[in-house]
């Protein structure tokens, strides 16, 4: 109940449509009802040739009595044509008003879903780093299109029935009242209409709670689904390269059969109600035709009363079924809703403090001050105090899995340190503002990242309304201009998702370029060149190289050669700096550092 009480607070603001369907669910019903109502003077007056007739007992309005007399008072055939007329104009009014009211709940299904997906995505854009290292891509696009639409599906089904179906009871109910109060109807009628209702509930809740528990199975086979597809598809090159193609499909299949099996549960589940309720009806409407048929053969009832009776009762079914449904729906939706609503309550780890304050431009000196960093109760840095001065490089080497990428990634505050603090020009990163952090550091990654946008959206990638020529230029330092130049439209040439049609030097030098645009005072290369051949690593050094001047650089690099200029070199090995200064300095020491570098270019070079 809690999450569905949450799930209304997305319509809320769109309540005016919702009333404006509400108020045409009205008209529609009404309608209906009036248009059944016409049964009495066309059974008892036109087809039987008899006048509609009130036990005198019975005190009715005095509209309606004058009503009865002047339908009793016209000739059947100018009663059959005006009665023609009448139900052909509440026919398109009702008509109208499902039209305007179907009309109206979809808008506000599509306004809530469209609410939610704005929701969910800027909840995901502000989550932190360790966020997505625990869940999937696959599972979180999940939450947006197949959950999303599950909500949607509760709102342009469930809801409006849960506004319609109750509207229609009401009308369909006042009607069989008023044919029983004023047509001398036996309350037996009445009780045994109503007696099976209350058994129709049991199994409908029953099935119910178990459907949640279906849905939120099948919702977690289609996040699976959507892993698999989204691995899959981006990493195509890799399933070619290893004839993986029918293993894949394998595993797809054997996926899609588990969501096909759980789909088949509660689809089963869902229609079992159906049959319930129609059994229930029908039974219910047995026993009325045989009570009701002894008195028209009496002549105590009217046939007239009795068919519009039996039809509001019949009329009645319907809504009762939808009703029934409702419940159903709305527990698959509620699934939806929890998962949903697990990413919304996520915490945020890494937040903007009240009082974060802007941080000035970049001028003396980046300090770590024993730093230490946690994963998962797992110590990934102990104790890590530098200090790297404006205009330095300092580089990070060490094996796979010492902490280096984690130590360049607290800078930006991708993750927040376990212990100590970190400060630009003094101030504590964590008590700046996140976008003037960001603003003053640029990053270049192993993994190129790209859009499937124009080149030039890509090298300006964070700024609005930049110039074409800041944009040439930052491609040029990154010799990139050429290659780009040569594309089919240039700057404008859609470059494919994630670049796919560039190769990985040309990725890379889009990634400089984009960097270089930035201008960011504070450069952090996480082994970008770890990964080309040897003219791309040229190319790209190159690059590196023009965009370093100036500026303040963290690098970490697979290749140690490429960080021979640097200021310090930083060795790291079990998450501590072992070892500390210049690729001349270390090397003369029989450390960790000389190791690595012996293992990538044997000792005979460094005699």
């Amino acid at each position: 109940m809690r999450e569905y009480t949450r799930l209304i607070r997305f319509v809320l603001p769109h309540i005016w449509v919702l009333v404006l369907a509400s108020l045409c669910m009205i008209g529609t019903s009404a309608f209906s009802g009036v248009s059944i109502s016409m049964i009495i003077p066309l059974i008892d007056n036109i087809i039987t040739g008899k006048k509609m007739a009130i036990p005198g007992d019975i005190l009715v309005p005095a509209q309606l009595m004058r009503l009865i007399d002047i339908v009793n008072a016209m000739p059947p055939m100018e009663l059959l044509n005006k009665m023609t007329i009448l139900v052909l104009i509440f026919w398109l009014l009702r008509n109208f008003f499902e039209f305007c009211q179907s009309y109206f709940m979809n808008d506000v299904a599509q306004r809530v879903i469209r609410d939610v997906k704005n929701t969910i995505y800027e909840k995901l854009m502000n989550l932190s780093m360790d966020f997505y290292s625990r869940n999937p891509t696959g599972k979180l696009m999940s939450r947006i299109t197949y959950d999303a639409a599950v909500i949607r599906d509760c709102i342009s089904t469930g809801l409006t029935d849960l506004l319609y179906q109750p509207i229609q009871l009401i009308v369909y109910l006042g009607l069989v009242f008023a044919v029983k109060l004023y047509f001398a109807i036996s309350w037996w009628l009445i009780l045994i209409s109503l007696a099976l209702f209350p058994l129709v509930i049991y199994p409908v809740v029953k099935i119910g709670k178990r459907l949640k528990s279906i849905s939120r199975q099948s919702q977690e086979s289609m996040s699976d689904i959507t892993t698999t597809l989204h691995e899959t598809i981006s990493g195509i090159r890799m399933v070619k390269a290893f004839s993986m193609e029918e293993r894949e499909a394998g595993r797809f299949k054997k996926q899609n059969q588990q969501f096909y099996r759980l789909a088949m549960k509660s689809t089963k589940r869902v229609i079992v109600v159906s049959p319930i309720t129609e059994f229930a009806g029908m039974f219910c409407v047995a026993v009325i035709l045989w009570i009701a048929g002894k008195e028209i053969l009496s002549g105590s009832l009217s046939a007239g009363a009795f068919v519009t009776f039996l039809a509001a009762l019949l009329s009645l079914m319907k809504p009762m079924k939808r009703l029934t449904n409702v419940y159903s729906i709305n527990q698959q939706a509620m699934a939806a809703a929890s998962r949903i609503f697990e990413v919304l309550d996520t915490k945020e780890i890494v937040v903007e403090k009240p009082n974060a304050e802007e941080l000035a431009f970049f001028r003396r000196e980046v300090k770590f001050k024993n730093v230490f960093f946690a994963y998962d109760d797992k110590e990934i840095l102990k104790d890590i105090s530098l200090a790297v001065s404006a205009g330095e490089i300092a580089a990070f080497v060490g094996p796979s899995g010492v902490g280096k990428t984690t130590l360049v990634n607290l800078i930006p505050r991708f993750y927040d340190a376990t212990k100590g603090s970190i400060t630009i020009d003094g101030v504590d990163i964590r008590y700046c503002k996140l976008k003037s952090l960001m603003s003053q550091i640029g990053i270049v990654t192993q993994e190129t990242i790209l859009f499937n946008e124009t080149a030039a959206y890509n090298i300006a990638y964070g700024r609005k309304d930049p110039k074409k020529e800041d944009i040439i230029k930052a491609a040029e330092i990154a010799n990139a201009h050429a290659f780009i130049m040569k594309m089919p439209n240039g700057y404008d040439t859609i470059i494919g998702e994630r670049g796919f049609r560039l190769s990985g030097g040309e990725k890379q030098r889009l990634a400089i370029a984009r960097a270089v645009f930035k201008n960011a005072p504070i450069l952090i290369l996480d082994e970008a060149t770890s990964q080309l051949d040897t003219e791309s690593e040229i190319l790209v050094q190159e690059a590196i190289d023009r965009m370093m001047k100036g500026r303040t650089v963290f690098a970490i690099a697979h290749r140690l050669s490429t960080i021979k200029h640097a200021t310090r070199i930083y060795v790291l090995d079990g998450g501590r700096i072992v070892d500390v200064g210049t690729h001349d300095s270390l090397i003369q020491k029989d450390g960790l550092y000389k190791r690595l570098y012996d293992m990538q270019f044997g000792p005979a070079l460094i005699k």
